[in-house]
Order: C-alpha cells, then sequence, then structure tokens
C-alpha cells in the first residue's frame, strides 16, 4: 500500500493491482475508507465526516495526479507523492 500523502493525521493511499472503478483509500482515527476519484463518492468504509470533508476537499484539488498514480500502481509501478492540504 503505497502512501502518496499524509496531511491533518490522514493517510492517503493506492493498492497496486486494486479493483475498478479508480479509486484511492484514506485512513484516519483507526477507520478507513476508498473514495472513487472521478466522482468522489464513498466506495466503502467510514471516517469521520471531518475527516472526510478533508479529504474531498484535497482530492477535489488533486482528481488528475490521483488518477496518473492510480494507472501507475496499476503497472505495478511506484505512485508519485501528491501534496497535503494545507
Amino acid at each position: 500500500m503505497p502512501k502518496i500523502c499524509r496531511f491533518f493525521g490522514i493517510v492517503i493511499a493506492v493498492f497496486y493491482d486494486d479493483h475498478n472503478p479508480p479509486h484511492f483509500h484514506a485512513r484516519y482515527g483507526g477507520k478507513k475508507v476508498s473514495v472513487e476519484i472521478q466522482t468522489l463518492r464513498v466506495l466503502e468504509g467510514e471516517i469521520s465526516p471531518r475527516a472526510l470533508g478533508l479529504v474531498v476537499e484535497w482530492a477535489s484539488l488533486h482528481k488528475d495526479e490521483l488518477m496518473k498514480d492510480w494507472k501507475l500502481a496499476q503497472s505495478n509501478q511506484p505512485p508519485l507523492r501528491i501534496e497535503p492540504l494545507n
């Protein structure tokens, strides 16, 4: 699980050879969520509403980079780091 970003205690990662649709994973406070990149809809899991809001805000700023990282991970190449939310 390559970590691509960390901010405010939230860890963002993509998995190698993961299933479609393109998505990323976020962990916060012992809970996990997977979020579809294009729609920013939660596919699975649950984190606090505040943390989810930060994740969605961050992802909306970095959709293109997230898709590039998804494609890299699908090709078994290491994804690139993405700037955190400030």
